[in-house]
């Protein structure tokens, strides 16, 4: 039974299976709640079989109350792990408003201390993100959270918590035979930081099944369930129905070949990776249960022809675009509406807009230098932006620690807050200047600017200078016109 388990960190040994409840909220989207008893009783099948680990959210229904419910009423309850997330909505918070999320989800869980506590930020340019993250650190420290880890992170913001001293254990993302975006960059951070990956969407929403191989391209303006929806757009991104019915063709074939399922196949590829802990199947509990398919996953290798065959067949589809997460903070939005109405209202200006003189208007990052020195973080004046110098500077902490790139990353996020909050984009930046304080960091630097503005292109200045203030490595000032 141990190759059925992992230790994710220490202390928290999980399944490499994990158990998703997010269709639990597509099963009340009627408005109706599961009776948490009875849903909860069909957790117990799965414990039973070795898959102990359930991963949830607060906000997939009632899905905390029903493992909350077979934790405290069922003899298996106390041998499961509970992971779950919080997703707090765009804005301003505090670190009350946090600590009240977390109790909330323990009073559901029924439990003193979280197992695993997934964070999700929508707005990198808020940081009132980075807020909640050290909010959540010292609930750590208080013992409310045994482990920190996030969920749809880029590779880029995922540096900048750890590099900023937050223990992040794991990053929760899509990652599939036709979402590889995962083993890119984010591997490479993932190594670095030690990081494990959590695969969600392995089977595409069901895709990945005997069910739709040869059958012709599904039509949902009919009513289907939300993951249907949601992985139908990613096959459309990665090539189309055509693109995605020859590689099932091919993944049918090795399962033939090993006596298993096509769902077998598509999620042993992902869970074979050396940077993955685990990955995530669904289920509808007390509807469906493939507790014996899944089970098979840990009776078969795949060989290097096997490897070699998957691999080669993939790359006819076109990659997904971006980063891990991107789906839902930039278009395309591979959600299941194809936009976030159903998951948001609205997402707040990150900083508050004053009347300036003459016409301007400001707005204000928070630092003390700006009261100190007495500017602004940017100010408008008809259609033209200017951003002050800044730098990785984040109420009284350095975001990024000693790592040139992170704290790059850190600015450019402010820079973009200052000018939408102002009513610009980043695409309307014309010129950036970049100091590096030391000019072993310019390549790092240059690289993060390269890959925030590659389709933008500002003019660009990057030079030498002695930055004031100890533990700043870069520092960019930009222009934007309207």
């Amino acid at each position: 039974m141990d190759k059925l388990y992992t230790e994710l960190a220490p202390g928290l040994k999980i399944s490499r299976v994990l158990t998703g409840l997010w269709q639990i909220a597509d099963m009340e989207k009627e408005g109706k709640t599961l009776d948490p008893y009875l849903t909860g009783m069909a957790m117990a099948p799965y414990v039973k079989a070795g898959l102990t680990t359930f991963d949830m959210a607060d906000h997939y229904g009632s899905a905390e109350v029903i493992a909350g419910t077979f934790r405290k009423k069922h003899d298996l309850g106390g041998e499961a792990q509970f992971l779950t997330k919080w997703v707090p909505k765009p804005g301003k918070s505090s670190k009350e408003e946090t600590k009240e999320a977390v109790l909330k989800s323990m009073e559901r869980l029924k439990v003193e201390s979280i197992d695993l506590l997934q964070f999700h930020a929508w707005n990198y340019s808020d940081p009132v993100w980075l807020d909640q993250l050290f909010w959540l650190k010292e609930l750590k420290e208080e013992g409310l959270i045994k482990h920190l880890g996030v969920t749809n992170f880029d590779s880029a913001h995922l540096r900048m918590v750890c590099a900023s001293g937050i223990p992040i254990v794991s990053n929760q993302v899509s990652h599939s035979l036709i979402d590889q975006r995962a083993s890119g960059e984010m591997t490479k951070v993932c190594k670095q930081f030690g990081v494990k990956i959590l695969a969600y969407g392995t089977l595409a929403g069901g895709f990945f099944s005997e069910k739709w191989l040869g059958k012709p391209e599904p039509d949902f303006a009919k009513e289907a369930n939300w993951s249907l929806m949601k992985y139908k757009r990613f096959i459309d991104t990665a090539g189309g129905w055509s693109r995605f019915q020859h590689l099932l063709e091919i993944v049918d074939k090795i399962a033939k070949k090993h006596k298993v399922s096509i769902a077998n196949i598509a999620t042993k590829y992902i869970m074979d990776q050396d940077y993955v802990a685990g990955v995530i199947v669904g289920s509808r509990l007390g509807k469906t249960s493939y507790i014996e398919d899944t089970l098979k996953l840990f009776s078969f290798n795949l060989s290097i022809v096997d490897l070699k065959v998957i691999n080669s067949v993939k790359s006819i589809l076109y990659p997904i675009p971006g980063d891990c997460g991107d789906e839902y903070r930039k278009p395309p939005f591979l959600t299941a509406s194809g936009d976030l109405s159903h998951h948001l209202d609205s997402v707040p200006k990150p900083y508050k807009m004053e009347k300036g003189p003459n016409g301007s208007t400001k707005v204000f990052s928070g630092t003390t230098w700006e009261t100190m020195a007495g500017y602004c973080r940017a100010v408008k004046k008809g259609n033209r932006i200017f951003v002050s110098g800044t730098t990785a500077t984040h109420g009284d902490k350095i975001i990024g620690g000693k790592d040139a790139a992170a704290q790059t990353h850190f600015i450019l996020d402010k820079i973009e807050g200052a000018i939408a909050s102002l009513g610009g984009k980043l695409d309307n930046v014309v010129r950036t200047r970049i100091f590096v304080n030391n000019l072993k960091d310019w390549e790092a630097v240059a690289r993060v600017h390269g890959q925030r503005f590659a389709n933008i292109q500002p003019a660009n200045t990057l030079v030498e200078a002695k930055l004031v203030g100890e533990g700043y490595l870069v520092e960019i000032e930009a222009e934007a016109e309207l």
